[in-house]
């Protein structure tokens, strides 16, 4: 779908060094003590004592757990207080009310709707596309889709429900655009031109495809897909109808900062936005406080063929009139209930897959 100028990144914040773990003091403060105290504890999941650079211990009841074998794995080590799941009093996530003009009010929709949009999915309202590109493609050049809204407005209102509900439960704001905030990087720094090895032009008819989807969202008119919550891969997502090869998903959005005030950030859902020759103007997408769906979209073991085969879709990034843009488009046929998963890492192989379920 992409050449290898659509590199993307999901940075994750490196584990602590060999030779040391990660304990709790009196204060409930997390701190690095050397190896050879506390030399008996071992991973209650596997029974190993092995790695302990990962090992982290409950702010309760002190047993320890390796980052790799918690379900849902954890990226990095926690800021803050961190419970296993038999401590945590918040396993299960609290709903939000399947209540309309709640749900409304959340997303900010502009107009309810429980029609498609007339220039919705199976109406051709995009005008065929011009030849004429030297970018190199992995598939032939075809045109993105626009998503199938589901049709029954109660369908969609649960479909709705669950995004907010995940979102509450991450502490995160709803948004369906790439955010500037005062203190971050400016709009200004996003510029598709300083990418360092170039980036794919969307054309204008996948631009008006891409707005087709969001104007469509604005209005109530939502993609099928449901967030779910796993016991062992924390919130994820499901296609709730069959999704065709080559649909947007959705993109990637959150708020856009410079990469160099994110390097001591243990968040594990940054996103590459910009990489130019001055690593000082290298942007990433931060979605921890302003998010979408996308941030709910887990990721493959790419170490293994059966984790390469569940990839469904596809991150790439694209010049959209100016500025850079990430997408999450269908690189298959995905039926309804299967997960979507994506490559954390693209043709990078930084943050290490192997343990992913």
């Amino acid at each position: 779908m992409g050449s290898s100028t659509t590199v993307v990144l999901r940075r994750r914040t490196e584990a602590p060094k060999p030779g040391r773990r990660i304990l709790r003091n009196r204060s409930n403060s997390r701190k690095m003590v050397e190896e050879d105290e506390y030399s008996d504890i071992s991973c209650v999941k596997c029974g190993s004592g092995e790695y302990p650079a990962q090992l982290l211990l409950c702010d309760k009841c002190d047993r320890g757990f390796h980052l790799f074998c918690l379900r849902p794995i954890l990226a990095s080590v926690p800021k803050g207080s961190w419970f296993c799941p038999s401590c945590d009093d918040n396993k299960n996530p609290t709903k939000l009310p399947l209540v309309q003009t709640k749900i409304v009010d959340f997303f900010r929709i502009e107009r309810p709707s429980n029609s498609i949009n007339e220039c919705g999915p199976g109406k051709d309202c995009q005008k065929k596309r011009k030849r004429g590109s030297s970018l190199v493609m992995s598939k032939k050049r075809r045109r993105l889709l626009p998503f199938n809204p589901t049709k029954d407005p109660t369908r969609r209102l649960e479909q709705m429900t669950s995004l907010a509900t995940a979102l509450l439960a991450a502490g995160a704001e709803f948004s369906n655009e790439l955010t500037y905030v005062p203190g971050m990087a400016p709009r200004s720094a996003n510029h598709a031109a300083l990418e360092r090895e170039g980036m794919q032009v969307l054309s204008k008819d996948d631009t008006e495809t891409l707005q087709l989807c969001k104007n469509m969202m604005k209005q109530g008119e939502w993609p099928p897909l449901m967030v779910v919550f796993d016991p062992k891969e924390g919130f994820t997502v499901e296609a709730d109808a069959f999704i065709k090869d080559w649909t947007i998903i959705t993109e990637y959005v959150g708020d856009v900062d410079y990469l160099n005030n994110r390097e001591a950030d243990d968040g594990d859902s940054m996103m590459t936005l910009l990489t130019t020759n001055d690593p000082s103007k290298d942007l990433v997408i931060c979605p921890d406080k302003h998010s979408n769906i996308a941030r709910f979209i887990n990721g493959i073991n790419n170490h293994t063929r059966a984790g390469k085969k569940k990839q469904n879709v596809k991150c790439v990034r694209f010049d959209v009139d100016g500025e850079c843009r990430v997408l999450l488009v269908a690189n298959r046929d995905i039926r309804k209930g299967e997960r979507l998963y994506y490559d954390y890492n693209g043709y990078e192989n930084e943050y290490p897959t192997a343990h992913f379920v």
